[in-house]
């Protein structure tokens, strides 16, 4: 199985997730980056489609940046925009596998695509 996690280095909780990964026996990872290699917004899209999150949902609220912008206040299309702009907003970490993708937080619910 082929998993691909959309990471954070510095996040506890990204750094959780993988390590789940790394520990699952016949696991293939791949490891994005995500504010060095930032996904394209038909790639964030296609990612939130698939794991049955909106962009709100898989918005950084905590991060200052969002609130400074108000993104709480504004449609899933500009959410998106924002975080094409700054990856920082975009929350982590994001997985997926070919049984579909999670916001894996808390990072055990990377279990239910494993």
């Amino acid at each position: 199985m082929k998993a691909t996690i959309y990471h954070n280095p510095r996040c506890g909780t990204s750094r959780k997730t993988l390590e789940i990964l790394e520990a699952e026996p016949g696991v293939e990872i791949e490891v994005i980056d995500y504010l060095k290699t930032p996904p394209s917004r038909d790639e964030l899209k296609r990612l939130y489609d698939r794991a049955g999150i909106t962009p709100h949902q898989g918005l950084r609220t905590k991060e200052r940046l969002a609130e400074m912008l108000d993104l709480a206040h504004v449609s899933d299309s500009a959410v998106l925009d924002a975080m094409v702009e700054d990856p920082i907003l975009i929350e982590r970490p994001i997985v997926e596998t070919e049984k579909g993708v999670r916001l894996c937080r808390p990072q055990d619910k990377v279990r239910e695509i494993l």
